[in-house]
């Protein structure tokens, strides 16, 4: 029994050292990394316990029980979640065992829970009543065996670890709770949470400890670590970091921090003021040991600390890297769009949960359109920055040439470029007669052919239209549109052939609801070219939505063409019409997916949630 409570334990000036990576030292005991580890403490404690022996030997002061993953939905996924208490709760009793064979008095144990491994609303489908159930079931097992401390940890959602902390708290308002996120490369979490922000909402939340774990490893944690004390001084804090970062060599991941490096940042992280300080994946006995003997040795002293970085306010300098699309398209893998249209106000919530739940349901790439029919809209560009800054979700802005003379339309493309948009449609725009203001200038100075040359030709090599330098390349990726459902396929490819002379890197095609018109148009691109059509198009899919619709979309919809057997289809379907508008589609899909490189989802009248299901669909494995 230690001497001191935990709680007085961290008011102490020497920081706590835990351990290090569980599931580092199973995998290097043969187990497959896809193993169900926590489980490991009801069916072969020993290994658990061998590992545990082995931290604590190297001087961690702070064990964390083998429960990272025990909770009812990463435990379905093994067919083991009926075994939920049973698990968690021998982890704490096996980790006690240990602590009392070993020789240390004040040791210390933490449950560690991790994120559900299913997303929550907004950002997929799982409502936060259950999220916060969960947690609360698997807390109440830890907290049965009794722990001194409960580690939320490794979470990349500021609201999942919230609702967490909230779960914990309506237990036991008295238990210490340490909440630690995880970041990417770019000091974001995978859903664009900033550490200031992160620090913040955890400081209001009431959160005893604030911390990073995982992540890049001990150069990335010092720097976010500091970002966060600046946004919210005042708090305890912890730093666990990966031993730099894994790569893969043969089967197994390796981690490249050296003993002394981690020896390095124990000092560091000490130095500001970390009360945890620990490791996380690819951290062994040895990094452990090593920071004990940097932290015990009053002569140690740590390299020069960091210089304080606001990354809020960081400007990326770093060369550009091509998409995710791009990088897609390259490869020639079959990629999965979304149209979505701005609100008609400045509220974007909506949007950006629907847009979650397509990114959840498996959807590459979000198309935000420009004015779609000549309605006023937000700006484009607003709601391109929101869906990659705060759900990592990248997207293709379309970009009208109608309405922008040359001064406008340069501006605006460096502003996009500026705000991370790097992927565009060009295409001419509705005209504004047929929307709200159709007394609005409806001028333009470039063609979309010569817009794209001039984006691809010019800009990304550094100039503008004139020839004078704007400082440093851009680097765009630009679609054209398609229509190869067109009355007049020789006009269309003549057309293409000037997209494709600019630089047009993809299509975005018409909607067809006969795929055979595919084949159709490529056997006279081949004749009237002499060569294959190379260029990747992502077909137009519109799934329709009732017989109404269908005849709405055939008759006055420009190179829209339905069959009548499909009318009927939808017809018949009565109330049932926006499913089988969904079939349809499917049907559709499965048709043309071996002749495009991917599809273009066209959701009618805002039904994201129908796209959602048609996304997985298309995501779906082929039936053997």
């Amino acid at each position: 029994m230690p001497s001191l409570s935990f709680a007085q334990r961290i008011r102490q000036p020497a920081p706590l050292l835990v351990d290090g990576a569980m599931g580092t030292m199973l995998h290097e005991q043969g187990l497959p990394i896809s193993s169900c580890f926590d489980a490991l403490c009801l069916h072969e404690p020993e290994r658990v316990a061998r590992v545990h022996r082995g931290f604590l030997d190297a001087g961690s002061e702070l064990l964390e029980t083998n429960t990272f993953s025990a909770n009812r939905f990463k435990l379905a996924n093994h067919g083991l979640e009926d075994q939920l208490t049973a698990i968690n709760r021998a982890a704490v009793r096996l980790a006690r065992e240990v602590m009392r064979e070993g020789e240390g008095e004040n040791l210390y144990l933490s449950g560690s829970i991790g994120p559900l491994g299913v997303r929550l609303q907004p950002y997929g489908r799982l409502a936060r009543e259950d999220a916060r159930a969960a947690f609360r079931q698997q807390a109440e097992a830890l907290l049965a065996e009794g722990v001194d401390l409960l580690v939320l940890e490794t979470f990349s959602d500021l609201n999942e670890l919230l609702e967490a902390l909230a779960a914990l708290r309506e237990l036991d308002p008295s238990m210490p709770v340490a909440c630690q996120m995880t970041f990417e490369n770019d000091d974001r979490t995978q859903l664009g949470w900033l550490p200031g922000a992160v620090a913040r909402g955890l400081m209001d939340a009431g959160a005893d400890i604030i911390g990073i774990n995982c992540s890049s490893g001990p150069a990335q944690i010092a720097r976010l670590l500091q970002a966060m004390q600046h946004s919210a001084p005042g708090q305890r804090y912890s730093a666990q970091p990966n031993a730099g970062f894994p790569e893969l060599v043969g089967d197994r991941v390796m981690y490249p921090a050296t003993v002394d490096y981690f020896a390095d940042y124990a000092l560091t992280f000490r130095d500001l003021g970390a009360v945890l300080i620990g490791g996380c994946c690819g951290t062994r006995p040895g990094h452990i040991a090593a920071m004990r003997r940097a932290l015990d040795d009053p002569q140690a002293s740590p390299p020069p600390l960091p210089a304080l970085v606001h990354i809020e306010d960081e400007e990326d300098l770093a060369p550009d890297r091509p998409t995710r699309l791009a990088d897609q398209l390259t490869r020639r893998e079959f990629v999965i769009s979304v149209e979505m249209a701005p609100p008609r106000s400045y509220t974007p919530q909506r949007l950006l949960n629907a847009a979650r739940t397509l990114q959840e349901a498996g959807a590459d790439v979000i198309n935000v359109a420009d004015s779609p029919a000549a309605r006023m809209r937000m700006s484009p560009w607003a709601i391109g920055h929101l869906l990659q800054s705060r759900l990592g979700m990248e997207t293709v802005l379309h970009f009208p040439t109608r309405g922008r003379n040359l001064l406008r339309v340069q501006g605006d493309l460096l502003a996009a470029h500026a705000l991370g948009l790097r992927n565009l449609f060009v295409v001419m725009g509705d005209p504004t007669q047929v929307g709200d203001y159709p007394e609005a200038m409806d001028l333009y100075d470039l063609a979309p052919s010569a817009l794209i040359h001039l984006i691809r030709q010019r800009l990304n090599h550094g100039l503008d239209q004139a020839g004078h330098s704007i400082g440093q390349p851009t680097s765009f990726t630009v679609g054209c549109a398609l229509n190869m459902n067109t009355a007049n396929p020789e006009r269309e490819i003549r057309v293409l052939l000037r997209k494709l002379q600019g630089g047009a890197s993809f299509a975005l095609g018409q909607a067809i609801f006969e795929p055979e018109r595919i084949r159709v148009f490529h056997e006279h691109y081949e004749a009237l070219v002499g060569e294959p059509l190379r260029l990747p198009v992502l077909m137009g899919l519109m799934p329709l939505y009732s017989v109404k619709h269908a005849r709405f979309l055939h008759n006055e919809v420009p190179g829209i063409h339905i069959p009548p057997q499909i009318i009927e289809r939808m017809g018949d379907a009565a109330g049932d019409a926006p499913q089988e508008g969904l079939r349809i589609a499917g049907e559709l899909l499965d048709a043309m997916r071996d002749q495009v490189q991917g599809t273009y989802i066209i959701p009618a009248f805002g039904r994201y949630d129908l796209a959602a299901d048609l996304v997985e669909q298309a995501r779906a494995p082929a039936p053997a």
